[in-house]
């Protein structure tokens, strides 16, 4: 579980909620679901309208990496890729076969059967290249449907209120009744505002952010690998993906 997240989140709307209630403002006022339903139901429609179902499935199971702590094995993988090249320039290449056989991570995995496979290192770097390029844009793209639910949960807002606003001005001739519907019509602009500034946005910037490092994390396989396909020294290997340790 990723705590700061949960932290971030919590933060941000209890600051909120508290400096309208210190101004005397009662938090049952930004309670309404005619005004949830359209800033919530106009934001998906949009978004669900503009994107392909491939990529907006991919959005939405992304949507569990938020809360969920991510950890990249950067310094391990950079033991095992040294450890690999001491015993692939001891014994061989097939010397690594039994842990391509093992190996969980699919990008990994892909990149060890390519060098037990005694694929030129020139095209198992154009291979690793092509794959690690094409899965980054794959997520990249469906990250950003949270940075579009963002741009258009504010005007969807807008749109709310100005319902309201038609709605209230039918009791024009009932002050009490004008301004609570002036009131509520506003809460929608609030809904708007509020979701893309305190969750849509946010959601789609750390969507980036975890697959950017997901990306180092590929990118120190390609280099770890094409350097024992290339027969390099493993001190060399090891001083290459030095830059990659983290602590």
């Amino acid at each position: 579980m990723d705590k700061l997240a949960f932290a971030g989140l919590i933060l941000g709307l209890f600051s909120v909620a508290s400096g309208y209630t210190l101004h005397g403002g009662l938090l049952s006022t930004l309670f309404d679901l005619p005004a949830l339903v359209i800033v919530l139901g106009g934001t998906f429609g949009a978004v669900i309208f503009q994107t392909p179902l491939p990529q907006f499935t991919v959005g939405i199971k992304m949507l569990g990496w938020v809360f969920k702590a991510q950890y990249v094995p950067l310094n391990a993988t950079v033991e095992r890729l040294i450890n690999w090249g001491t015993a692939a320039r001891t014994n061989g290449f097939l010397s690594l076969e039994a842990e391509a056989l093992q190996e969980t991570d699919p990008f990994l995995h892909n990149a060890l059967n390519l060098l037990v496979d005694g694929v030129e290192p020139a095209i198992l770097q154009d291979a690793l290249d092509a794959e690690l390029t094409l899965e980054r844009e794959r997520l990249l793209r469906s990250a950003r449907i949270y940075e579009a639910m963002g741009g258009y949960s504010p005007t969807i807002g807008i749109i709310g209120a100005v319902l309201g606003l038609i709605q209230a001005m039918q009791n024009i001739d009932k002050p009490e009744l004008l301004g609570h519907g002036i009131a509520t019509a506003f809460v929608a602009t609030v809904y708007g505002v509020g979701f893309a500034n305190l969750v849509f946005i946010p959601i789609s910037n750390k969507l980036k952010s975890i697959v950017i490092q997901r990306t180092l994390y590929q990118e120190l396989i390609v280099e770890g690998v094409v350097s024992i396909a290339n027969g390099e020294n493993p001190r060399v290997i090891e001083r290459k993906l030095a830059a990659y340790r983290v602590g």
